[in-house]
């Protein structure tokens, strides 16, 4: 089913208490923050960062944005007035922050892909060497309290997508490996970086690699491919379970629906739409700050 269409380039949906949905539209025509209705049917862009790639809300309703270009961490709130709110770490500056979630702890965890977009991408289409191309992604824990920032990794081929299990533990991926990380939680103490599951499939070829993802409450990590126009379903083990197929080749990020819903809402960047799949799960609820 299609929920909403005519959206440009759009990715990290999330969805508000009134059952409205937030996305990014990273299209160069808008580069916006856009609500889309409960039904589907209006959309109102809040306000354009620049290119926008990924969001997610607080307990106090701020919207906080992966702006990609120029690369800085936005809050912003519903009435679309924003703040850049950092451009670095510890004077290391942000190449592509892209995904972000918040944690247990009440920190916001955000990965940045390791290189520019316009240098990933320049006049906006996929380089052509992007799998030797130089990456050092990284993942950065963000206490928005008091400001202070932490890198946890980096060195990653494209850091992308970011989600907390059921499990408690830390999971991101790796675009060009196609890759799923793990780093293990204990007390608050984060591990090191373990190679949890893969979702590429190798009967297809070109450009693809996990992008946006989201839990279960059972476990299973439904993780978007962009490029190969599924979403790879991993099991608690890591083992792929399911592919759910997209109607567009690029979804870019997915979320469950409201409510214990049992749906899966998927943006997907080249059709620029939002198709909605029925599911055998409710999510795992996110955690949104302090």
């Amino acid at each position: 089913m299609i929920f909403a269409t005519g959206l440009d380039c759009p990715e990290g949906p999330a969805v508000l208490p009134d059952r409205s949905w937030l996305v990014v539209e990273t299209g160069s025509s808008r580069g916006c923050v856009t609500q889309v209705s409960a039904d589907g049917r209006t959309k109102r862009i809040l306000n354009r960062t620049g290119r926008p790639n990924g969001l997610a809300v607080d307990r106090e309703g701020s919207i906080w944005v992966a702006e990609s270009s120029p690369p800085s961490l936005i809050r912003m709130k519903l009435d679309g007035s924003f703040a850049v709110f950092m451009t670095e770490c510890q004077g290391e500056p942000f190449l592509f922050p892209n995904d972000l979630c918040f944690g247990p702890d009440g920190a916001l965890y955000l990965t940045d892909s390791g290189i520019r977009f316009e240098d990933f991408a320049p006049g906006g289409g996929i380089r052509d060497d992007y799998l030797t191309a130089s990456y050092d992604g990284r993942i950065y824990r963000i206490d928005t309290a008091t400001r202070d920032i932490r890198r946890i990794d980096r060195g990653i081929k494209f850091t992308n997508g970011i989600a907390f299990g059921p499990d408690g533990n830390l999971y991101a991926n790796e675009t060009i490996t196609g890759a799923v990380m793990r780093y293990r939680w204990n007390g608050g103490n984060i591990g090191g970086r373990e190679e949890f599951g893969n979702v590429l499939d190798p009967a297809k070829q070109g450009f693809r690699g996990p992008d946006g993802m989201a839990f279960s409450q059972d476990g299973r990590l439904y993780c978007t491919v962009a490029g190969q126009g599924d979403v790879a379903v991993l099991g608690p083990d890591g083992r792929l379970v399911e592919r759910i197929r997209t109607q567009g080749v690029f979804p870019t990020n997915c979320a469950f629906g409201p409510d214990r819903e049992p749906k899966l809402y998927v943006t997907e960047f080249a059709n620029g739409q939002i198709e909605v799949f029925g599911v055998d799960a409710v999510g795992w609820p996110l955690m949104n700050g302090p």
